[in-house]
């Protein structure tokens, strides 16, 4: 069954991509960001090196524009041989700019080492490398400027508990947005909500050994003016994952 809407999944991707194409203005949108770190809600997924995280995206045409419906692949690919790679689907439905809910196919080709679990059409339960994942998030307005960001992990290579059942892993953050003088400001917390048996031997999905703030931190981005016709978008975040006692300082920019 999932493996089916996997493929479902990337047919739809192909053929709104050929639909994007062919329009004037085309929905179909993508890019590339080179981070120094990859750092995903506190947690180091790429080693200690850069990561190059590419991405493309399909806007789909509603008729209604408090609707909207997005379909997109990102991934991200560190200089290092020792870490993981990724490569996601995502498809997510918005509802008047504030409200949206996503569904996400994390896959990481080099979670296992050889042999059937890490092949892509690999859904076993017990040795699959992707990790489902549901999330609703309020994305704040102008009079609002909060977010709000509940996501569980559904099915796939979750965090497991001492009698072998999933974590079903659940994240949770908030944030807060500015502009301060031209530059995007982000103030986010975020916490694992999930309290591992360490006991038992249990570890959380995030690396975590207890429920706590995992995700800490502050996010400022603003565009560089090159030329009159090219500005080049640049980010720096400063991250500390308080229950692991980690911190980290990353910078980025996007192509």
């Amino acid at each position: 069954m999932i493996k089916r809407a996997s493929i479902l999944f990337a047919i739809i991707l192909l053929g709104i991509a050929t639909q994007g194409f062919a329009q004037d203005e085309s929905p179909l949108t993508f890019g590339a960001d080179l981070m120094s770190r990859y750092i995903w809600r506190g947690v180091n997924c790429g080693g200690n090196s850069p990561s190059l995280q590419p991405w493309m995206k399909y806007d789909m045409a509603t008729s209604d524009s408090k609707h909207a419906l997005t379909v997109g692949a990102w991934g991200a690919y560190t200089f290092s041989a020792t870490s993981n790679q990724e490569a996601d689907l995502y498809l997510t439905y918005t509802y008047n700019s504030v409200l949206s809910l996503t569904v996400t196919d994390y896959f990481f080709p080099g979670l296992y080492d050889s042999g059937e679990r890490s092949h892509y059409f690999n859904y076993d339960k017990d040795s699959t490398s992707h990790v489902f994942e549901g999330a609703i998030s309020f994305n704040g307005t102008d009079k609002i400027p909060f977010t709000l960001l509940f996501a569980m992990n559904v099915y796939g290579n979750d965090a497991r508990k001492a009698n072998g059942d999933l974590f079903m892993s659940k994240y949770v953050e908030l944030g807060y947005k500015a502009n301060v003088k031209g530059v995007d400001f982000n103030a986010f917390i975020g916490a694992t909500l999930d309290n591992p048996d360490t006991d038992k031997g249990e570890l959380g999905f995030y690396g975590n050994s207890s429920a706590g703030v995992i995700n800490l931190g502050v996010k400022v981005s603003k565009s560089i003016k090159i030329s009159d016709s090219f500005k080049l978008p640049v980010q720096a975040s400063v991250i500390t994952n308080p229950e692991a006692e980690n911190i980290f300082f990353v910078f980025g920019m996007s192509f």
